[in-house]
């Protein structure tokens, strides 16, 4: 009984103790995705992470308009989809910040502007980016093939590829995490430091315990 008991322990333990990515504080490669549900998008209708059940890969980039890199990331997100889409791969853009900016009205005008044909989404309570740990834009996730649910695992993430501004790309690392995807394979690389501008989370204020008188004798 007491080595049942020793051994239930580990296992919670080991559990908690579960680590996360190298380079991500929550999630680790093989983790499942977390899903997304009722999010707003350009095109003013709320989609789901079901969406995606039938696609081969999908990859979601949490990116804006405000930062920079993000910004020199934009024609390559555009050549992954043209690239890709034919073959059965989701490209799926989130934007979590609320500043002006950032607004979905303003990432309305940047997909016109830049033609951007992939989903684009927005998620203003921000719990989806938290949930995948991300903590950049751009911050780039390749997921696996869906099982009967529609849940996928993490295979791959960090940053796009080995260049910030997408000035002599040597390694493409989103690409290569899909072509190892669509042949049935793990990527090699599968996870390095995201590069880019940190998101704007807002601060949650932390609510103070009332204390604890203690008891008149």
């Amino acid at each position: 009984m007491r080595l049942v008991t020793l051994m239930a322990f580990a296992f919670i333990a080991g559990t908690a103790l579960a680590p996360a990515g190298e380079f991500n504080s929550l999630i680790n490669i093989g983790d499942p995705a977390p899903q997304w549900d009722k999010l707003i998008g350009v095109d003013d209708k709320l989609h789901s992470s079901s969406e995606t059940n039938d696609y081969r890969a999908v990859v979601v980039a949490f990116t804006c308009n405000s930062c920079p890199y993000a910004g020199d990331a934009e024609d390559r997100l555009v050549w992954l989809h043209e690239n890709y889409s034919a073959r059965d791969v989701a490209i799926v853009a989130i934007n979590v910040n609320t500043i002006d900016e950032d607004s979905l009205e303003a990432m309305k005008q940047k997909a016109i502007a830049k033609s951007f044909e992939f989903t684009y989404l927005y998620d203003e309570t921000q719990q989806i980016a938290k949930r995948f740990g991300a903590k950049y834009t751009p911050e780039f996730f390749v997921l696996g093939k869906a099982d009967d649910d529609g849940k996928r695992n993490v295979v791959y993430m960090g940053s796009m590829d080995d260049s910030p501004d997408g000035k002599n790309v040597t390694k493409p690392y989103v690409a290569s995490a899909i072509d190892a995807v669509l042949a049935g394979k793990s990527p090699e690389i599968t996870e390095t430091v995201p590069i880019g501008c940190q998101i704007r989370f807002k601060r949650e204020r932390r609510t103070r315990k009332p204390k604890q008188l203690a008891p008149v004798k």
